[in-house]
């Protein structure tokens, strides 16, 4: 499929910039959420995936270098895989842990077949996705999720384009769990929660459960 502009820059040194910036163990992103949130990623992942059995199928859409995805295995989640569009963050991530399955794949076609995961998700990532490719997004993650679609974005309201790093057209926030009821009708929310700065409280992000 053609590539994105968005796809394109990640794939480049933008990208590569991004991995250095970002890498955490599963105790330093529970640190980083706690001074963020006053909640910890473990916080969340314990009231959101309290239902989801440990041998769950789940698949990170934009895994980077796998932060999300070592926090779930130190919980206990032992079937994990993950899509990620740029090969030296795949590659670092698979030097990070054993059972991890990442492979190259990008959020607008999903290489898995349909229903093949008993849970898709994101985190951060569909911010990162422009407004207008949004909808094939949606469709994909839906398509490859047999039961759950769980995700934590930047929320707003209403689509804001934002600057990342400087640049335009690479940073959205919107209300994603909204977008995917709206486009997939008989999607049920099971739960959501509003999480605020804790350095700006008019700075929101939402985590959600929604269920087929």
């Amino acid at each position: 499929m053609e590539k994105t502009y968005q796809r394109e820059t990640w794939e480049d040194e933008f990208g590569s910039k991004y991995l250095s910036r970002n890498i955490y163990t599963p105790k330093q992103l529970d640190e980083f959420y706690k001074n963020r949130y006053d909640f910890s990623r473990t916080d969340l992942n314990s009231r959101f995936l309290k239902s989801i059995n440990k041998d769950a199928k789940i698949l990170e859409v934009g895994t980077n270098i796998g932060n999300q995805l070592l926090h779930l295995q130190s919980m206990g989640f032992t079937n994990l895989y993950g899509i990620e569009i740029q090969e030296r963050a795949i590659n670092y991530a698979k030097k990070r842990a054993d059972n991890l399955n990442i492979i190259k794949g990008d959020a607008l076609d999903i290489p898995f077949k349909d229903g093949f995961f008993d849970v898709v998700f994101t985190s951060g990532v569909l911010i990162h996705i422009s407004p207008k490719n949004i909808s094939n997004a949606i469709d994909e993650i839906y398509r490859v999720s047999k039961n759950y679609i769980w995700g934590f974005e930047y929320y707003a309201q209403e689509y804001t384009d934002l600057l990342y790093q400087g640049n335009k057209d690479l940073m959205w926030k919107a209300d994603f769990m909204k977008l995917f009821k709206e486009r997939k009708n008989d999607l049920k929310q099971i739960d959501e929660l509003k999480v605020s700065y804790s350095d700006d409280s008019s700075l929101i992000d939402q985590m959600y459960l929604l269920q087929k």
